[in-house]
């Protein structure tokens, strides 16, 4: 057994493709905010792979942590001197591991918040990336503009401030260069947002201008923000990996990895000081990130929803264990064909049957073992972004919408906190609270879930989704997620 560090890659080289390229901190271009399992499974592995073929050896990632749970990621890279194991899981149960190099560095902002923003004005990051999650950006669901109420973002906000949050201390660097004439970095958004390039932009330059107008429109002229799309199912790394990883392969690792192989990039060419050639490890670089996006957004993402509350209501607690279910893929399928793609734009080059198709084939991946909790997880940044848009479209153009209004209805009785055998469920998600509070309050055919406008916008006020909404309720709960989703496949076919 070797435990994974700069001194064991030589003994490792033998059982798993390790860097053979320098990696130091003086050689990081790119600083990283939110360092979690599909950073590192996406664009850090890419940038390995670059680095591999002896190019963009001056673009390391320095990973910044600025939440208290992101200690662990400090100890567990700062330990493997920011190695860790990349472990594709194919569907027939093999394993491919490689070790990742690219992240150089590792800072985490309640250490030492200056250390962050000094690194971030150095003239050697040229770009900063983001994957802080959908509720990161301080979107406010409803208005679509920035939402100061964060008190950590009030508080970064107070004159003189030391910054805490990703914005604060993105700002403050900004601030430094301009006023030492550097020029401004690239924020590059690796987020499942539509348009995300355009919401940093406009969520960031909103909090910079409430902390001065001026900078404010400084930032809206000169620092350039790509949109981008990316795809890759990463479920959360559980002990059985670590163990295999082991077992197999000899390899202590702290925390490792795992994805499904497949792997998407659709990135706008918009950088203001160069960027690594991703173009040559199959990152698809594109003049408009907007019909890529909405497809994953409105099909994969969108996709997971629909399979998630109903399948874990229905017993199932993988991804995979659902996907195997016909049922459940004539409904998914349905979801895709006649209420997903009718939204969509044209999407160049793809041909959106196929594409269908392989998303039941990712999703059916058992090698994955992709929890259900875990798509179920922070359904109220999810929803409103990847279902609800689908929804009014629908509504809007006489189309199809049975299996949206039905995926509401079944995260409404998820939200209640109690599966179909009377265990309890552990909801997680940021407005917790009140979800549950409405979900118990609305009962059998209530609407006091779906009354949030913030969440919902005017959906409540619509007859036709009113009353497709308390029937999928009330089928839920007098004849279960399973017999429910039965019918309504019997029903359509």
């Amino acid at each position: 057994m070797r435990a994974l560090n700069a001194e064991t890659l030589a003994s490792l080289s033998d059982s798993v493709p390790v860097p053979t390229y320098p990696r130091s901190p003086e050689q990081t271009g790119i600083v990283h905010f939110g360092v979690g399992g599909f950073h590192r499974a996406h664009e850090a592995m890419y940038l390995d792979q670059l680095m591999s073929q002896g190019a963009a050896l001056d673009w390391g990632i320095c990973g910044v942590g600025v939440l208290p749970s992101d200690a662990a990621m400090r100890d567990a890279l700062q330990a493997q001197d920011h190695l860790y194991t990349l472990v594709l899981k194919y569907p027939d149960g093999r394993l491919e591991p490689r070790v990742i190099g690219s992240i150089m560095d590792y800072l985490f902002a309640p250490d030492d918040p200056e250390a962050v923003v000094e690194r971030l004005a150095d003239p050697r990051t040229r770009i900063v990336s983001l994957t802080v999650t959908e509720g990161g950006y301080h979107v406010h669901p409803v208005t679509g503009e920035f939402d100061d109420r964060d008190p950590r973002i009030q508080a970064d906000l107070a004159p003189g401030a030391t910054p805490t949050t990703t914005f604060g201390l993105i700002t403050e660097a900004l601030v430094r260069r301009r006023d030492r004439g550097v020029e401004p970095f690239t924020v590059m958004s690796c987020d499942n947002i539509q348009g995300n390039g355009h919401v940093a932009q406009q969520m960031l330059t909103a909090f910079a201008a409430k902390r001065d107008a001026e900078l404010g429109d400084w930032m809206t002229e000169n620092v350039p923000f790509p949109n981008s799309m990316v795809d890759r199912i990463t479920p959360v790394t559980a002990d059985s990996d670590k163990e295999t990883l082991a077992e197999r392969f000899e390899i202590e690792d702290r925390w490792p990895v795992v994805c499904e192989p497949f792997t998407q990039w659709v990135l706008e060419d918009h950088f203001t000081q160069g960027r690594p050639p991703l173009e040559q490890v199959g990152v698809q670089v594109v003049e408009d990130v907007t019909p890529y996006e909405l497809m994953k957004l409105r099909l994969l993402n969108a996709g997971h929803q629909v399979m998630c509350y109903l399948g874990y209501l229905a017993g199932y607690r993988y991804a995979h264990e659902a996907a195997a279910d016909p049922n459940f893929v004539e409904l998914l399928m349905g979801y895709w064909e006649r209420e997903g793609t009718p939204s969509l734009q044209a999407v160049p080059g793809v041909d959106l049957k196929e594409y269908r198709q392989t998303l039941i084939e990712r999703f059916a991946n058992p090698a994955v073992a992709d929890t259900l909790a875990r798509l179920c997880f922070g359904s109220s940044d999810r929803i409103p972004k990847f279902l609800v848009p689908v929804l009014h479209h629908q509504l809007a153009h006489g189309g199809e919408y049975r299996r949206s209004v039905l995926t509401i209805a079944a995260w409404a009785r998820y939200a209640e906190g109690v599966d179909e055998d009377g265990e309890p469920i552990d909801v997680q998600d940021q407005l917790r609270d009140t979800l549950m509070a409405n979900a118990a309050k609305q009962g059998v055919d209530g609407l006091d879930f779906v009354a949030n406008r913030d969440l919902f916008g005017d959906l409540v006020d619509d007859e036709r989704f009113v009353t497709e909404y308390r029937a999928a309720l009330r089928s839920l709960h007098e004849r279960g997620a399973a017999r429910t989703v039965a019918d309504l496949v019997g029903q359509s076919g």
